[in-house]
């Protein structure tokens, strides 16, 4: 490869990671606490720089194992974030990531001196302009869970009709009348009974558009569902039937 010295300064380039997970009950971030300065013994999303070897995504992954231990594949870039002083050491222009990820162990490494999952209503300040990025990321997961059913992925393989109501609320902020939203999912036709309930198979809805709009206007107040019932799972063959139809158009 032929070398070019150019005149003018370059930027730096960095990744950080917004990696999100559901406990049952509400809606986590994983974060680092710096172990070296800027901004030492503060709070932060995974990441660092990009070395001149690898990609934006190669990077992005690399750090987020090196100072959480954790190892994702499904990383979505979020967009770059160049506001000038961003960084207080140099010129750093970051590409973020987000992903969402069932809960897990995680420790901390390389520059993190300790690494958490930390509630989305209970956040400390956060470094750099990583409150941002987050807000970003929020904003993004809360748009797509009404598209694709992105949501699964937080949830056990296994999971009861108010585990799945509780996530939907936690990420969008509000509560939902508990037989309209088992009735609106169970119409999506993504749903089947999970092998280790006794109860009957769900029955199978055809596959068409699902009106979520009526459940997202529902106001009325539901009692808290508990943790036992029917167990479901996400049906990704019958999914992808039905991405497969041109003519369907499906909102979860």
């Amino acid at each position: 490869m032929e070398n070019y010295t150019y005149n003018y300064p370059h930027p730096a380039v960095a990744t950080d990671c917004v990696v999100l997970g559901f406990d049952g009950e509400s809606l986590k971030v994983l974060l680092v606490e710096r172990g070296v300065e800027p901004y030492k013994g503060a709070w932060a999303l995974p990441g660092g720089f990009m070395r001149i070897d690898e990609t934006a995504e190669q990077c992005a992954r690399r750090e987020l194992a090196e100072e959480t231990g954790l190892d994702l594949s499904n990383l979505h870039q979020l967009g770059a974030f160049t506001a000038v002083h961003r960084d207080p050491r140099e010129r750093v222009v970051s590409i973020a990531f987000y992903a969402l990820a069932r809960q897990r162990d995680v420790r901390g490494g390389n520059d993190a001196a300790k690494a958490r999952w930390v509630e989305i209503d209970s956040l400390p300040p956060l470094a750099f302009d990583h409150d941002t990025i987050l807000h970003e990321a929020l904003l993004r997961l809360r748009r797509d869970i009404r598209f694709e059913p992105v949501g699964f992925g937080l949830l056990d393989e296994s999971f009861t009709m108010p585990e799945l109501q509780r996530l939907y609320e936690a990420i969008l902020g509000r509560q939902f009348d508990r037989r309209n939203f088992n009735k609106k999912m169970l119409q999506a036709g993504v749903l089947h009974a999970a092998a280790t309930d006794s109860a009957a198979t769900v029955e199978s809805h055809t596959m068409r558009r699902m009106d979520i709009g009526d459940l997202f206007a529902s106001e009325e107040p539901h009692s808290q569902p508990g943790r036992r019932g029917r167990q479901f799972s996400f049906d990704a063959e019958a999914y992808a039937r039905m991405k497969e139809d041109d003519d369907m158009k499906t909102e979860f």
